[in-house]
């Protein structure tokens, strides 16, 4: 019999509160783990991680190209993604979606109601140009999450 989502969360004992920041690396790392996602955010956010990681000690945000919101038991998440060239994005966005849920769920705790994924480039073999393209983000609804 599954239990509601969020059971664990809230006890006699205490209540445990899991951080925006937290859900965020979950649901990155997630996403990353699917064949075919290039890479996340748009142009101007890329070029700044490729900048970033360059650096002596620096390392890539696992939190770029994607936002969340979390409430007391539920998470909706939004992924700004770049798909390699070839790859069904359908196909693609059903993997990285029932992955991050997965990964939030099984790691959290969290309700996901929903996961937005947002394509915004396509990536070309030897397409070094990314930098170039406009940074856009997904308009959120609000008040998703209980």
């Amino acid at each position: 019999m599954a239990r509601p989502a969020g059971s664990d969360l809230e006890t006699s004992q205490g209540k445990t509160s899991i951080a925006d920041a937290v859900v965020a690396k979950v649901a990155g790392l997630a996403a990353r783990e699917i064949p075919g996602v290039y890479g996340f955010g748009g142009g101007a956010a890329r070029a700044f991680g490729a900048i970033t990681e360059r650096l002596p000690g620096a390392r890539t945000s696992s939190t770029q190209g994607v936002s969340v919101e979390v409430g007391d038991r539920q998470a909706a998440v939004d992924l700004t993604i770049v798909v390699e060239y070839g790859v069904a994005v359908a196909e693609l966005a059903r993997a990285t979606r029932r992955n991050v849920i997965g990964a939030i769920e099984q790691m959290t705790g969290l309700q996901v109601v929903e996961v937005n994924i947002n394509v915004v480039d396509l990536h070309l073999p030897g397409d070094d140009s990314d930098d170039q393209q406009q940074d856009q983000a997904p308009a959120r609804p609000t008040n998703r999450v209980q």
